[in-house]
């Protein structure tokens, strides 16, 4: 691929479109687990587009929003000793756990710095020998070959003053807790193309094989999207379930076998706790025990991480509602009033791939879904 132009061309979007709504004869219900494409499907107008035809559910697909509030808190309470700095990605700092965020710490003298890659906090645990850097490790398998590395380099360079706060998570294992849900609706998958860039797909053919529900890889421009809800709507009108990459430019059936093997060098499986999920069996990853001396968990228990912060407690924020796709962000009633990216409530309103900070910034007023299909044109159709 040269360019990205053709994967945002109006005219074979209209044609996608087009023929979606031919094939399609009853309203599918379709789930992807991406915050990059919720942000796609929302901007470009495609849900909006087709709402007649398919309706499009957000599943917790952004890792900031579902990484544990206790996890949130934990790292709180590290950045407030005075023998560590806390190191993060920025999008971790707004985000509440069951008391204030990083960055109501930090304004509160705590010791939070951004970081752009889990390398730059090595970097700094050279630079400072006497300080205990903790890299605050979160998001999917997409993050986590990076945050594996970085243990390998600490472990070479000797560094005792490195450690992760480990809250990586994994994506399937969520969509199978989803299926099993009480009142279950989702009939079909857009499956994240880069975790599957990583993971590749060949795990989801035992997936469809006992759910019966088709599995699309795609990428996050508007005819990536088009194209792998198409290619789930054909499947569930001739009844069969199946595999389907639309994505073959970036992610490949194995995956990327480098990154994997980084990943299960220094990490295993294990069942962990999802915002709004509860603990999802084989949902997330561990330090191996040979890594043990770099999990801040550890390193850290029982040496006085006891802080007593202001409680802020969120009543009235359904996010797991949102986070397990059984609301839709602007069927909140503090959607837009109460809660909004400078006053949030939630994660989801946080984070740059949170649902609800998508419908926030594109899902206009003047939007009327009462409308008919193709009385308004969204960017993508235009």
């Amino acid at each position: 691929m040269k360019y990205v132009d053709e994967f945002r061309d109006t005219r074979a979007a209209r044609r996608l479109v087009d023929d979606i709504r031919r094939t399609a004869t009853r309203r599918w219900v379709l789930m992807e687990v991406c915050g990059g494409q919720t942000h796609s499907l929302l901007r470009h107008g495609i849900e909006e587009e087709l709402r007649e035809t398919v309706e499009l559910i957000h599943g917790p697909g952004c890792p900031v929003c579902v990484t544990p509030a206790e996890d949130i808190d934990f790292a709180q309470q590290l950045a407030l000793r005075e023998d560590v700095l806390l190191t993060s990605f920025g999008d971790m700092l707004r985000v509440p756990g069951t008391r204030e965020s990083l960055l109501d710490v930090r304004a509160a003298g705590g010791q939070v710095r951004i970081v752009y890659s889990p390398l730059d906090a090595v970097a700094l645990a050279q630079k400072h020998p006497d300080r205990q850097v903790v890299f605050f490790a979160v998001g999917f398998e997409t993050t986590a070959p990076a945050t594996a590395l970085a243990v390998r380099q600490a472990e070479q360079l000797g560094l005792e003053n490195f450690s992760l706060l480990v809250s990586h998570v994994r994506v399937q294992p969520a969509m199978e807790s989803i299926l099993r849900s009480p009142g279950n609706r989702v009939e079909g998958f857009l499956a994240a193309g880069h975790v599957c860039t990583i993971t590749g797909f060949d795990s989801y053919v035992d997936f469809v094989r006992e759910f019966r529900v088709p599995v699309v890889v795609t990428g996050f421009e508007p005819v990536d999207l088009l194209e792998g809800i198409r290619e789930c709507v054909r499947q569930l009108e001739s009844g069969r379930a199946e595999v389907t990459n639309c994505y073959a430019r970036s992610v490949r059936r194995e995956g990327n076998r480098h990154a994997l093997v980084a990943v299960e060098q220094v990490y295993r499986i294990a069942d962990v706790p999802w915002r709004g999920l509860g603990v999802i069996p084989s949902g997330g990853l561990r330090l191996r025990p040979e890594y043990a001396r770099f999990d801040a968990r550890r390193r850290f228990e029982d040496t006085g991480c006891e802080e007593e912060l202001p409680v802020i407690t969120t009543p009235d924020c359904p996010a797991a509602e949102v986070l397990a796709g059984r609301m839709r962000p602007s069927d909140c009633p503090q959607f837009g009033s109460r809660c909004t990216p400078d006053s949030p409530l939630g994660a989801p309103m946080v984070s740059s791939e949170g649902a609800c900070a998508a419908y926030f910034r594109y899902r206009t007023p003047a939007v009327d879904a009462s409308q008919p299909a193709g009385a308004s044109q969204p960017e993508a159709t235009r």
